[in-house]
């Protein structure tokens, strides 16, 4: 028998694991530069 080729978006979308790794990260990593980015882009707080 041979092997059916799959596309590499189905291989992907066939591994629950890398799935579940990707849901996690990608929202802790934007988030996580766009809070960096908005700390970074604050003007410096004048003391009295």
């Amino acid at each position: 028998m041979e092997e059916e080729k799959k596309h590499p978006v189905q291989k992907l979308m066939d591994n629950i694991w890398l799935l579940l790794i990707l849901g996690i990260l990608v929202p802790l990593i934007s988030y996580s530069g766009w809070g960096l980015l908005e700390l970074l882009r604050l003007p410096e707080a004048i003391l009295p």
